[in-house]
C-alpha cells in the first residue's frame, strides 16, 4: 500500500466527500478517486459507499480507515522525532489535560512554551481522565498532564509527577453551606461529579476516604468552564485544587471549612512506555515543572 493511497482513503471518509478529500490533499477528485480503487482493487473489497451526498467508509474501509489514521500519525511523529533529534524543533504535539491540570498549570506552560519553540503546533483538549488515558493507549495524544492515579497497569505508562495538591470542598460566596464544620452535614446536599456517571469524580473518593457513601450527584461536568460557571452561580458543592481559591478564577467561590483533610492529589505527566520521548515532549514536562514550582513557591 503507498502512503498517498492511505492519505486518500483517510481524508475521503473524515470529509465524507471525494470533492473534498481532494481539495484537502491538494489534488484532484480524479486523481484521488483512482488512488482508492488501487486499494479496492489491492484488497478485493469495496472501502467506500457512494451516495447522494458524497461517501462513507464500508465495514472493510472503516477498518482500513483506523489502522490507517495510526499507520499516518505514527509517520508523523517519527518525522517530528528525527528533525528534533537534528535541533529542528517543529511539529505537532497533543497534549490531553484535566481540569485540575487546566486551571493550574497549562495557560503558563503554554505561554513559556510557545515563546521558546513558535514552531511547535500544540493542540491541547480537555476530558475527564478516564477519556484522555484512552486517547494516549490510541497515540491521539502525546502527553497527559493531571492527576496520577493508583492502579496504572504496569510497564504500559511511565509517570513523572510534578507537584502536590489537595482538592478542598467549595461552594459559591453566601451559599448556605459556607457554615459546615463535618463532611457528614454535606452528605445528603448535591454535589457535582467530574466525568461521565456517578462513579466517577472526586467527590465519590472523598467521601470514601473517610467512610461515607457518596453524596448526591445535582450535576455532572467535564470541563473546567462548566464546573467554575455552576460553582460560582448555583447552590452546589464541589472539590477543587486549594490553590485555585486564592486565584482570581476563584474568586467568587470560598471554601468550606470542615474539620475532615481533602483529598490528597498527585498532579503530574502520564505517557506511553512504548514511545519515544521526543525533545518536543521532553522540553514541554520541563515548562510544566518551572510552572509547578511558581505555584507552590
Amino acid at each position: 500500500m503507498k502512503i498517498t493511497s492511505l492519505k486518500a482513503i483517510v481524508a475521503a471518509i473524515e470529509e465524507g466527500s471525494l470533492r473534498s478529500a481532494a481539495r484537502r490533499l491538494g489534488t484532484s477528485q480524479p486523481a484521488l478517486t483512482k488512488l482508492v480503487r488501487e486499494l479496492e482493487i489491492e484488497l478485493s473489497v469495496p472501502l467506500l459507499q457512494r451516495h447522494s451526498k458524497g461517501v462513507v467508509a464500508t465495514a472493510q474501509g472503516q477498518v482500513l480507515f483506523e489502522h490507517a489514521q495510526r499507520v499516518l500519525s505514527e509517520l508523523s511523529t517519527a518525522t517530528d522525532l528525527i528533525q528534533q533529534m537534528d535541533g529542528k524543533m517543529k511539529g505537532d504535539l497533543n497534549i490531553a489535560a484535566v481540569p485540575v491540570a487546566m486551571m493550574l498549570l497549562i495557560p503558563e506552560t503554554l505561554r513559556t512554551y510557545s515563546r521558546a519553540f513558535p514552531e511547535i503546533r500544540l493542540r491541547v483538549s480537555e476530558e475527564m481522565f478516564v477519556e484522555q488515558l484512552q486517547k494516549l493507549r490510541k497515540g491521539e495524544v502525546d502527553l497527559v498532564v493531571g492527576g496520577i492515579p493508583e492502579g496504572l497497569p504496569l510497564g504500559e505508562f511511565i509517570t513523572e509527577p510534578l507537584m502536590q495538591t489537595r482538592m478542598v470542598v467549595v461552594a459559591r460566596q453566601g451559599s448556605r453551606h459556607a457554615r459546615a464544620k463535618r463532611l457528614a452535614e454535606l452528605a445528603n446536599e448535591a454535589w457535582i461529579y467530574t466525568g461521565n456517571s456517578q462513579q466517577t469524580g472526586y467527590a465519590k473518593s472523598l467521601f470514601e476516604m473517610h467512610g461515607m457513601p457518596p453524596p448526591p450527584a445535582g450535576a455532572m461536568v467535564n470541563s473546567t468552564l462548566a464546573l467554575l460557571a455552576l460553582l460560582g452561580t448555583a447552590d452546589l458543592l464541589g472539590l477543587m485544587p486549594e490553590q485555585i481559591i486564592s486565584q482570581p478564577m476563584g474568586q467568587h467561590i470560598v471554601r468550606v471549612p470542615v474539620q475532615e483533610p481533602g483529598l490528597p492529589l498527585t498532579v503530574g505527566v502520564i505517557a506511553r512506555s512504548s514511545s519515544a520521548i521526543s525533545p518536543a515532549i521532553r522540553n514541554f514536562i520541563s515548562h510544566l515543572h518551572r510552572s509547578a514550582h511558581q505555584l507552590i513557591r
